[in-house]
């Protein structure tokens, strides 16, 4: 017999002595600790050999005949493969699922793909469809004028014209034209108007608040800057309003905007019919409102800004949480479907009131609003250029930057 060969008990000797690597916890909950029982570490010099060795020279024994040398098979890695245990490569992880959350505001929002970022932009059949939506519009609206004109050139129409102009004679004599005081409550009520509806659609659509204002002596009462900043301009909104309603009884001009007769009604019809005929009742504000006006400024001042009032104190800190049986009399939900669609009749009541300003004698309408004179002079113009550029001012300065120094004064402004 021959001895073994130096080399293939060399190569061996690593496999044979390989052991065990040392194991862990398992991987899974009532798993096996990891990594199995079988699992030999990955001997480098064994998987880098893939080269036959050459057989080293065998000494011949002492004694008997000669013999031919034996030659080892040469080892290779798919030999070790073979006669080896399965061997696991422990440096390569498990797979994971992720289940950290992004969180909605990410430092680095990714770009958006070109899916999402193509809804936003109006393809050409929406852009067809708007297009054919105006034109109908156009053609419904051109309709309903040449029908309301073929209506009012009838005689009983005529008749009705007739027998309610637009406008009645108050039962009540009042003494013409606007006092100083009307032009700055006109003014001041536009304004606060204006900030109102801006900061009211602020809170409705604000998701997650970045300044907040807290109360002194309430840290419960913590409420977004935005909603602080609101409810001080129906604050003010509302001296205003009470001062403006003071002042109209005290001298006499509520006249002018409260209906004194019935006819207010059927006058009111024929104004209404005669703005759609674009064959205008005749316009003399100086002295006396039509009585589409009238309706209208009476709902505005004493039916809206009211129910505006209540329900906006009714979903305000300012409401008494502890008054659980007016509480469940008069429900926070009741509040929150009237205020919005309140703000929305004030939204219509503006745009009414401004194209018809400028389409029935602008320089005139504003003279009266802005300058207190009956008189075509651009004086009223320019004081109401004036007013747009102070609303202007304040539709910019109503940010964090400017109100947090004033909330300040009535409170604590914190980030969080």
């Amino acid at each position: 017999a021959t001895a073994p060969s130096p080399a293939v008990s060399a190569r061996e000797a690593p496999i044979a002595a390989a052991g065990g690597v040392r194991r862990g916890l398992p991987r899974v909950v009532g798993g096996e600790p990891w990594p199995p029982a079988d699992t030999v570490p990955l001997a480098p010099a064994v998987a880098a050999s893939v080269e036959p060795v050459a057989p080293a020279p065998v000494a011949p024994e002492s004694t008997g005949p000669r013999s031919t040398p034996a030659v080892a098979a040469p080892v290779t890695a798919v030999a070790v493969a073979e006669t080896a245990p399965a061997i696991a490569d422990v440096a390569t992880p498990l797979p994971w699922t992720r289940t950290v959350w992004n969180g909605r505001a990410p430092r680095r929002i990714a770009e958006a793909p070109a899916a999402a970022t193509g809804r936003r932009r109006p393809t050409w059949p929406q852009a067809i469809a708007v297009l054919f939506g105006a034109a109908a519009l156009g053609v419904l609206a051109g309709a309903a004028i040449a029908f309301v004109r073929a209506l009012l050139s009838l005689p009983f129409m005529q008749d009705f014209l007739a027998a309610f102009p637009g406008e009645y004679e108050p039962g009540i004599a009042v003494e013409p034209g606007f006092s100083p005081w009307v032009g700055w409550q006109h003014f001041f009520n536009m304004f606060l108007m204006v900030l109102i509806i801006r900061s009211g659609l602020q809170v409705r659509t604000e998701k997650r608040p970045t300044v907040f204002w807290t109360p002194r002596g309430n840290a419960k009462g913590k409420i977004s800057l935005n909603l602080w900043f609101h409810q001080s301009l129906d604050i003010l909104w509302l001296v205003n309003g009470v001062i403006f309603v003071v002042l109209l009884f005290v001298t006499g001009h509520w006249v002018r905007i409260v209906p004194t007769s019935w006819e207010v009604f059927p006058n009111a019809l024929s104004a209404a019919l005669q703005y759609v005929s674009f064959d205008w009742p005749h316009e003399n504000g100086w002295n006396n409102y039509n009585s589409l006006q009238q309706l209208a400024y009476f709902a505005t001042v004493f039916i809206a800004a009211p129910l505006a009032a209540i329900t906006g104190f009714r979903m305000s800190g300012l409401w008494p949480k502890k008054a659980e049986k007016l509480s469940k009399a008069y429900p926070v939900e009741w509040a929150r479907a009237l205020h919005f669609p309140i703000m929305l009749y004030f939204v219509a009541f503006i745009i009414a009131h401004v194209a018809l300003v400028m389409l029935t004698g602008f320089l005139r309408n504003l003279n009266h609003m802005f300058a207190s004179q009956d008189a075509v002079t651009w004086t009223g113009f320019w004081v109401f250029i004036l007013s747009l550029v102070v609303i202007a001012i304040g539709w910019v300065a109503a940010r964090p930057l400017v109100l947090a120094p004033i909330a300040k004064a009535f409170g604590k402004v914190s980030g969080r």
